[in-house]
């Protein structure tokens, strides 16, 4: 896996090992930052989460594209050291925050610019996503969040407001935006 764009376009990321989590690949992400940069305009300074974080990547993607600060949320330890070697490699230390613990289960926090959610493929996962991130307050007004599920599956946008969808392959992304 590398990073697509930005200060570290073209540098390699770890995936954790084994089949228990599922990278969001190149062409999904590709598609995916394409979508929010010609809504977001840039990522510089946005306080970014990334949820059911695997590897980084998203979280990642983003901070090399200029985004001030981004936190990660994984529940696997193995992932989380994955990603905490990623950061280290890419020297982020200083704007990152890794949190252990489920995704759906998310602790009071500032709120977030921008939320990625990636659960696993699951009939209801994204709507379950969307749920806890509205109830736990991490959207600010105004943010998005962009929820990746299996393709068909939909999601539904609770307060948030759909403003697209796509599908890449075997998966669907749903961005949402927080009025």
């Amino acid at each position: 896996m590398r990073i697509i764009a930005g200060e570290w376009r073209g540098r390699a990321i770890d995936a954790p090992p084994g089949r228990a989590t599922r990278p969001t690949g190149d062409r999904v992400r590709e598609t995916l930052f394409s979508m929010l940069a010609s809504r977001l305009g840039s990522f510089e300074a946005l306080r970014v989460a990334d949820l059911f974080a695997g590897s980084g990547a998203l979280g990642l993607e983003a901070l090399s594209r200029g985004a001030g600060h981004a936190t990660f949320v994984e529940n696997d330890p193995a992932a989380a050291a994955v990603i905490r070697r990623n950061v280290m490699k890419l020297g982020a230390t200083d704007r990152v925050h890794i949190l252990g613990g489920s995704a759906l289960a998310l602790p009071r926090s500032r709120p977030f610019d921008l939320v990625f959610a990636d659960p696993p493929y699951a009939r209801g996962s994204g709507t379950a996503v969307v749920k806890v991130v509205s109830d736990a307050d991490w959207l600010a007004d105004g943010g998005w969040i962009s929820v990746e599920t299996s393709r068909g599956d939909e999601v539904d946008p609770g307060p948030f407001t759909i403003e697209a969808t796509r599908e890449v392959g075997g998966a669907k992304l749903t961005l949402l935006r927080r009025p």
